[in-house]
């Protein structure tokens, strides 16, 4: 068997290998299209157009805004890479903000760039990037990829702080192999030094912080331009199904909020579940809030399952710590996880996504949505 001989283990020269980079036009995704370009591959790099933002939008520091197109394109002039603009915000609309809305309505807490990752961008531009005959999807994503005997792993990032592995689960395994990651194995700060070396006029643009269709955060404001009749007065009750206070609307809520909830007790009370059939809001102390066992539904399993014989890790939420846990799989594609300590906060509309540990480092095998 020859030696690969590029750097994202294909076996031919970079200048024969043809890339697609997803270009957001903040500094990660640049600076993955001039490491390309620098290493000698053919890029063709890509932006998608995913919402008509207004004004209020534009400012806030999101993603896939027009100013962001616009940087975009400056970067591939000034890499001199061919640059093409999809124009997906009917797919993006479909596929991401109507399911974060429904989601919302649900008493759930959504991921809207899981939906993201999982719709227009590693499906639709997936098939893109085949189209134009591309030997593999780059993306500016910190995760580390690692290539061998044509067979994609993902792993947790080096910079523990940026990884999104979490984000990214419901990758299948024909995507995977087939997508590249090349930031895994960097730091945010090694990434801006190589943007300045580049001399790309992003280098010291601001992260992108919200989500790009909500500004400044504020979920309320989207669901009520979506769905304007949804914000229904109901009650609050604690754990003795006794009322004791009135909310505007489940939409205002998630798991574990201890914050807005306006009703006084002795000990500060949290939000236990949301029951959206009833419009109700439960409420009760902390050390109510803790679960260990909890059902998955939609599972996507980048490994067979015989590996989850093994000691497994699991995250509930993006910034969580990872859990020791032992996974029981169902039929339909339904899990059920056992968590070695009580975790608070579990909420349905989030994933939980698994993990094991190697020589490598901490390899995602999958994951799926949390149910109540």
């Amino acid at each position: 068997m020859n030696k690969e001989i590029n750097s994202i283990g294909f076996n031919k020269k970079p200048s024969d290998t043809t890339v697609v980079v997803a270009m957001s036009g903040g500094v990660d995704s640049s600076t993955v299209a001039g490491m390309m370009k620098k290493e000698g591959y053919n890029v063709i790099g890509i932006t998608l157009k995913l919402y008509d933002d207004g004004k209020e939008v534009a400012a806030s520091k999101q993603c896939c805004s027009g100013q962001d197109i616009m940087d975009a394109k400056r970067v591939a002039h000034k890499l001199d890479i061919e640059h093409k603009i999809l124009y997906y915000q009917n797919k993006f609309k479909e596929g991401v903000i109507n399911n974060f809305v429904e989601s919302y309505l649900k008493g759930e807490t959504p991921i809207p760039c899981v939906q993201c990752n999982q719709t227009v961008k590693f499906k639709d531009l997936f098939e893109v990037s085949k189209n134009l005959n591309a030997d593999a999807l780059i993306t500016g994503h910190y995760v580390k990829s690692i290539t061998t005997n044509n067979t994609t792993n993902m792993y947790r990032a080096i910079d523990e702080n940026r990884d999104q592995s979490y984000f990214l689960f419901n990758t299948t395994r024909e995507q995977l192999d087939y997508l590249r990651f090349p930031l895994g194995g960097l730091l945010k700060n090694e990434t801006r030094e190589i943007a300045k070396k580049l001399d790309l006029n992003v280098a010291d643009k601001p992260d992108s912080q919200d989500i790009c269709f909500v500004p400044n955060g504020d979920y309320a404001s989207v669901i009520q331009k979506f769905k304007p009749d949804s914000f229904k007065k109901g009650n609050i009750k604690n754990l003795n199904d006794q009322v004791i206070g009135v909310h505007d609307g489940i939409i205002n809520f998630t798991i574990g909020q201890r914050k807005g909830i306006k009703v006084s007790d002795k000990d500060p009370l949290y939000v236990l579940k949301i029951n959206s059939e009833k419009n109700e809001i439960i409420v009760g102390p902390k050390n109510k809030l803790g679960k260990k066992t909890f059902d998955l539904k939609e599972l996507n399993l980048l490994v067979k399952k015989e590996k989850f014989e093994k000691e497994i890790f699991v995250k509930v939420r993006s910034t969580g710590k990872l859990l020791k846990a032992k996974v029981n799989f169902k039929e339909n594609n339904k899990a059920l996880v056992n968590l070695d300590r009580t975790e608070d906060g579990i909420s349905p509309g989030q994933a939980c996504v698994f993990y094991s540990k190697d020589n490598l480092g901490e390899k995602v095998l999958g994951g799926g949505w949390i149910v109540s």
